[in-house]
C-alpha cells in the first residue's frame, strides 16, 4: 500500500501527486459524508435560540430606520401622494379618523424599514446558514446581499411608475360616473404602501431562484417542468393577499410574479445553467 498525507491542497503519495478536490478548511469527512469544516451538529434549542436572535437583529435594524425617517414622513406622504393621484379637489386627502395621520406616518416610516431590512434578512440568514454552506456558496449568499435591495428599490419603484398609476386611473374611470369621488387619507395611503411593501417582496424572486439553482437545491429544468404549478401558486397568492378588491391589482402582481419568474429562467438558460 502507498503512503499517503494530506497537506493542504495536495495529497501527496508514493506514486506522485494528485491535486485535492477541495481545501482542508472548506470540507470535512462526517460520518464518512462530505461536508463543511465548520458544519456541526448543535441542539435544536441552541439553533432555535440563535434564530431568534438574528430574526431580532432585522427587527431592530427595520425599527431603527423606521424611527429615523418618521420625522420625514409628512414630506413623503405629500410627495408621495399627489405624485400618484390627480391634482385638484379630487385628490384632497379626507381624514375620517384622529388617528388616521399619525398612522400614515407610521406605515410610510415602516416602508423605509422593510426595504432596509431585506437585506439584511438576507445577511443574517447568511450568518445563520454560514457553517453548514461550502465557500462557493457563501460567496453566491454575500453576493445576494446587495443584490436584495437592489431589487427591493426596483420594486417599489416599479410599484410607484406602474402599478399605483394604472390602479388609480382604473379607479377614477369606473366610479366618476356613479357619484363624487373622494380619498380617504387612511385607506389609500395604506393601499399603496402596501402594494409598494409587497412589491419590494415580490422582485426578489429571480434572487431565490438563482441562490436555489447556484446552491444546488433545485434545478431550472425542475423549475421549467413545473412552471404552470407556479403561476397557479402567484395567481392565488396575488388575489388572497392583495388589498385591492377590484381585481386589478392582482392580476397586475400576478402577471408581474410570472414574468419575473419566466424572465430568470430565460437569463439562467442563456448563460447555461
Amino acid at each position: 500500500m502507498g503512503e499517503h498525507r494530506m497537506d493542504g491542497e495536495r495529497a501527496v503519495t508514493d506514486g506522485g501527486t494528485t491535486t485535492a478536490s477541495a481545501t482542508a478548511d472548506d470540507e470535512a469527512d462526517v460520518g464518512g459524508i462530505s461536508a463543511p469544516a465548520e458544519d456541526q451538529e448543535m441542539p435544536l434549542a441552541d439553533h432555535i435560540e440563535e434564530m431568534i436572535k438574528r430574526l431580532a437583529i432585522v427587527i431592530v435594524v427595520a425599527g431603527s430606520v423606521s424611527i429615523v425617517v418618521f420625522p420625514l414622513a409628512d414630506q413623503l406622504i405629500t410627495f408621495l401622494w399627489y405624485s400618484v393621484l390627480p391634482g385638484g379637489d379630487v385628490a384632497q386627502p379626507r381624514v375620517y379618523g384622529p388617528l388616521e395621520f399619525v398612522l400614515a406616518r407610521i406605515k410610510v416610516a415602516s416602508l423605509a424599514g422593510l426595504i432596509v431590512a431585506l437585506p439584511v434578512l438576507v445577511y443574517e440568514s447568511y450568518r445563520f446558514m454560514r457553517p453548514g454552506l461550502y465557500r462557493n456558496e457563501r460567496k453566491y449568499y454575500l453576493a445576494a446581499v446587495p443584490t436584495s435591495l437592489v431589487l427591493a428599490v426596483v420594486g417599489v419603484l416599479f410599484a410607484y411608475f406602474v402599478v399605483l398609476p394604472a390602479i388609480f386611473t382604473y379607479f377614477l374611470t369606473y366610479s366618476q360616473d356613479a357619484g363624487a369621488i373622494a380619498f380617504g387619507l387612511g385607506d389609500t395611503f395604506g393601499l399603496m404602501l402596501v402594494l409598494m411593501a409587497y412589491l419590494a417582496v415580490v422582485f426578489q424572486i429571480p434572487l431565490l431562484i438563482m441562490l436555489a439553482i447556484m446552491m444546488g437545491l433545485t434545478t431550472r429544468r425542475w423549475l421549467t417542468d413545473r412552471r404552470l404549478y407556479f403561476w397557479g401558486a402567484f395567481l392565488g397568492l396575488a388575489f388572497v393577499s392583495s388589498p385591492d378588491p377590484t381585481g386589478m391589482a392582482p392580476i397586475i402582481i400576478a402577471l408581474t410574479m410570472v414574468s419575473l419568474f419566466e424572465g430568470t429562467l430565460l437569463v439562467l438558460k442563456w448563460v447555461g445553467r
